[in-house]
């Protein structure tokens, strides 16, 4: 469990490295066009948001409060893996080192 909460952490911080990167140096909406124009842009976005969208599926399964589980698909939507991150390493501290809580959540 030790090494899936260091994984999350190195994502969270790999993460806010490159969001911050991107809104300082990038030109969102610019470059956002451009990836839109390219056949493999289009691929690439798309193989992003099934990830978000099958990670959100998780999040709204194993979170008690669906309120909560939309804040975070919310964010999962807007913030990436960055929300991802910070979400399973959340999981992570609260399933008391158990894998069946960490991955099932309230059914566990």
């Amino acid at each position: 469990m030790k090494l899936a909460k260091t994984i999350s952490i190195l994502g969270m911080l790999a993460m806010t490295t490159v969001l911050i990167y991107g809104f300082t140096v990038g030109d969102f909406f610019g470059e956002g066009s451009k990836l839109f124009a390219m056949p493999w842009g289009i691929v690439s976005l798309v193989d992003l948001y099934t990830g978000f969208t099958l990670f959100s599926a998780w999040i709204i399964y194993r979170e008690k409060s669906l309120p909560i589980a939309i804040l975070w698909t919310i964010a999962m939507m807007t913030l990436g893996f960055f929300a991802g991150s910070l979400y399973a390493f959340l999981a992570l501290q609260n399933s008391g080192d158990d894998w069946r809580k960490f991955w099932l959540g309230k059914h566990a």
